[in-house]
C-alpha cells in the first residue's frame, strides 16, 4: 500500500479524507496534541485495523473524537447533566469524558460498557470530524513508539500501512488530556492533565 500525504487546506483534501474513512480505511491527521490515527467509530472492521496497524493490545479501549456536541448522542448513553456541563465548558479542549457507551457502537472499541470521548481543539481535526462524524482515534504511531508531531513522523512509523496522512503542520505535543469518569454521581479524575479538579468543580458546583 502506498500512503498518500495531502496537505490540509489544499483543494479536495476533506473530500479525499472522508472517502478514505467511509471505505473502511485509516487516516492520520493533526490534533491539538499529536497526530492521531482514525477510523469511523461505527466500522468494526476499520477499528480492528487500528489495532493491527498499531500492534495495540486489544484489551485497551480506543477513545472516540467528535467535532460537534450534537454528535454526543451517537457515542454516549444517558450522559449525566454534569458531564454535559463539562463538555460545554471545556470542549473543544484537553478533556476526555468517560461515559456509558452507546449500545450501537462496535464492541471492539471498548471491552467494557464505557467509552472515552473528546473534542480536540484543532481546526483541521474539527473540520474532519464534523464532516465524517465520530472517529475512533489513537495516536499515529506503533505501540511503544514515539508520538508523531508531524506528518513526516507519522509516515515514518505508519507509511505503507495506512492509506492517508493529512499534513496540517506540526502539532504542539504537550500533556495528554485530563480524563474524567462521568459514570457516577460525581466526577472522578482518572488521569491528571491540563484541566484541574478545581476547574471541574467550579463548573458543576
Amino acid at each position: 500500500m502506498k500512503t498518500r500525504v495531502i496537505k490540509t487546506g489544499s483543494p479536495g483534501w476533506i473530500e479525499a479524507a472522508v472517502q478514505v474513512l467511509k471505505q473502511g480505511w485509516l487516516a492520520a491527521f493533526p490534533t491539538d496534541t499529536v497526530y492521531g490515527l482514525g477510523a469511523l467509530a461505527s466500522d468494526p472492521s476499520a477499528i480492528d485495523g487500528l489495532y493491527r496497524v498499531k500492534r495495540r493490545d486489544m484489551s485497551k479501549a480506543i477513545p472516540v473524537l467528535i467535532g460537534d456536541l450534537g454528535d454526543i448522542d451517537k457515542v454516549a448513553l444517558d450522559m449525566a447533566e454534569y458531564a454535559l456541563e463539562l463538555a460545554r465548558r471545556f470542549w473543544p479542549g484537553p478533556l476526555t469524558l468517560v461515559v456509558a457507551k452507546y449500545p450501537n457502537l462496535p464492541e471492539i472499541l471498548s471491552p467494557g460498557e464505557t467509552i472515552g470521548v473528546r473534542m480536540p481543539d484543532h481546526p483541521d481535526a474539527l473540520h474532519l470530524l464534523k464532516t465524517a462524524g465520530p472517529l475512533a482515534v489513537t495516536s499515529a504511531n506503533r505501540s511503544g513508539g514515539s508520538n508523531s508531531l508531524t506528518a513526516v513522523e507519522a509516515v515514518d512509523q505508519l507509511g505503507g500501512l495506512i492509506d492517508l496522512v493529512l499534513d496540517g503542520g506540526r502539532c504542539p505535543g504537550g500533556n495528554p488530556s485530563t480524563v474524567v469518569d462521568c459514570t457516577g454521581d460525581e466526577p472522578l479524575i482518572l488521569r491528571k492533565g491540563p484541566i484541574s479538579l478545581d476547574q471541574i468543580w467550579e463548573v458543576i458546583s
